[in-house]
């Protein structure tokens, strides 16, 4: 297994880095697959290797060039950026600057290679069933499964990024008809609809007792794959953020209240069963913690696990935010300020970030040297040991998508704008209850506030300050002003409505098909 990782991974992130969505060719290079199509589909092994590439393929495109967090935290986001000035562009809102690393992540062929990938699998792997004996019927469907849910995954991430993009429900690995964007709407209507059929075929664990997938999953058993699959868990994970992002606020309460009903399906062994996570297990990379190696508490997200060979120097935050003494650096790419830290963490009681009474000082599970120009954000800090003092540093950290504290964080957003007010406030304790914080209707005048202040605190750093900006600039429907182009002041709802809160589509991509239009904001 171990060698099937990294043989594997490495072919697929140099895949999804060479892939080119165009009006002719999805890439210019002849394939580098790990085998030909015509004796690509024939086994138990082949299944088991092009279902997994999909994984690869998706975790690279979201992790390329730190991906992730460039998009998901800088803009109007905490950091603070010291040297880089591609990333200042990016805080500034200057998408469309001439910087290599801003032209690659407006590029989404990498993405589409991801979606061709599963598109495939899901025309061919039923050519395995048919003459593979040991390729059951249940295993094949739980495939198809995973390859739907990772296809409409794809989507929603891009719709958050682009808005209207291309809807492709075929592969393409030679000519095509070039293809238009289609309305964000309907995009995500086609990801709800699979993500919704995938959910009833999906298992909570794989390679152990659950009933829908019962027994070892390509011989493998809950040690191998908790963590590493999604699961029926993560499938309404996903729906609820796409309805939260649609602003349908009744069926994201009701696929968050699944996952909150059903967390005592995910469970496995003990310390890495689904569970809230107190600070040790947050931030100091305990047995439960989601960002440090496979773990059932990261419901949705991509591990790099250093014992199966997955070690990167790049696609993590650490890359951006460690420095000494925690990695040979002399300075951060960036930095959260003191004065933000203050400003953000306000409660006395916060474990996150206050003075602990007992020492005077305050606590290091967010930030080291706050009395530095640059206090170091040590959140996520999951770095391979055998690299910890050399000249490239390799990091393990997991890419977490959502966890139990942000799905409930989610839920209580939904319960809040429902008008819901009493049972958001419980949901919102739920999330903060080993945080030190208490919310109630005395000290909580705007629920909805609070429970965006309180995902800015819980998920700083893992990609999700702009989306939520949005969503909370949709909900308060605010009149002020929130940005400006070429003199104009434009309201939130203006500047939605030109889409500039999304990201400009790559010139590379458009003057490959000219069908394709830019968004309105960046022209």
């Amino acid at each position: 297994m171990k060698s099937y990782y990294k043989i594997s991974i490495g072919i697929l992130i140099l895949l999804a880095g060479t892939a080119n969505f165009s009006c002719k060719k999805i890439n210019d290079v002849k394939s580098t697959r790990l085998a030909t199509d015509e004796t690509n589909w024939k086994t138990l092994e082949d299944a088991r290797a092009n279902l997994f590439s999909v994984y690869g393929l998706l975790r690279s495109a979201v992790v390329s060039d730190n991906g992730h967090w460039l998009m998901g935290d800088l803009r109007r986001g905490d950091f603070t950026v010291t040297t880089r000035s591609d990333m200042k562009a990016i805080v500034r809102g200057q998408l469309n600057a001439s910087y290599p690393v801003i032209n690659r992540l407006t590029n989404w062929r990498s993405y589409y290679a991801v979606i061709s990938a599963a598109s495939l699998f899901i025309e061919r792997a039923g050519e395995i069933r048919r003459i593979e004996p040991r390729y059951t019927e249940q295993n094949f469907k739980v495939d198809i499964a995973q390859a739907r849910m990772l296809r409409a995954f794809t989507y929603f991430y891009m719709c958050r990024i682009w808005g209207d993009v291309p809807l492709l429900t075929s592969s393409h690995d030679g000519d095509f008809v070039k293809a238009g964007r289609t309305s964000q709407q309907k995009v995500l209507a086609f990801a709800t609809s699979e993500i919704l059929e995938a959910a009833q075929v999906l298992p909570y664990i794989y390679g152990g007792s659950d009933p829908i997938l019962p027994g070892a999953y390509y011989a493998g058993g809950w040690d191998t794959w908790h963590g590493a699959l999604w699961t029926r868990m993560s499938a309404y994970v996903i729906l609820a953020h796409i309805a939260a992002w649609e602003g349908n606020y009744r069926d994201a309460a009701d696929y968050s209240k699944f996952v909150l009903d059903n967390v005592a399906q995910q469970v496995g062994k003990g310390t890495e069963d689904l569970a809230y996570l107190d600070m040790n297990g947050l931030t100091e990379n305990s047995g439960s913690s989601p960002f440090a190696g496979k773990r059932t508490t990261a419901i949705v997200g991509f591990p790099f696990d250093y014992v199966n060979g997955l070690s990167t120097a790049n696609g993590h935050i650490e890359q951006l935010i460690l420095a000494s003494p925690y990695i040979p650096k002399v300075q951060p790419e960036m930095f959260v300020s003191k004065d933000s830290i203050l400003k953000i963490f306000t409660s006395p009681t916060d474990l996150r970030h206050s003075i602990d009474v007992a020492s005077g000082l305050y606590r290091t599970n967010y930030f080291y040297g706050l009395d530095s120009e640059r206090p170091i954000f040590k959140k996520i800090r999951v770095i391979n040991p055998a690299t910890a003092q050399g000249k490239l540093t390799f990091y393990n950290s997991t890419m977490v998508f959502s966890r139990l504290e942000e799905i409930t964080l989610l839920r209580a957003e939904a319960l809040a704008v429902l008008g819901q007010k009493d049972q958001a406030l419980i949901e919102l304790n739920k999330a903060t209850a080993l945080r030190g914080i208490t919310f109630t209707t005395a000290n909580t005048p705007d629920v909805i506030n609070a429970i965006f202040e309180e995902r800015r605190r819980e998920l700083m750093g893992e990609g999700w300050r702009w989306y939520d900006i949005v969503r909370l600039n949709r909900i308060k429907n605010s009149s002020a002003e929130f940005a400006e182009k070429n003199g104009q002041k434009l309201t939130f709802k203006e500047f939605e409505a030109a889409g500039g809160i999304y990201w400009p589509v790559s010139e590379d991509v458009i003057t490959a098909n000219p069908i394709i239009t830019q968004n309105p904001y960046w022209q």
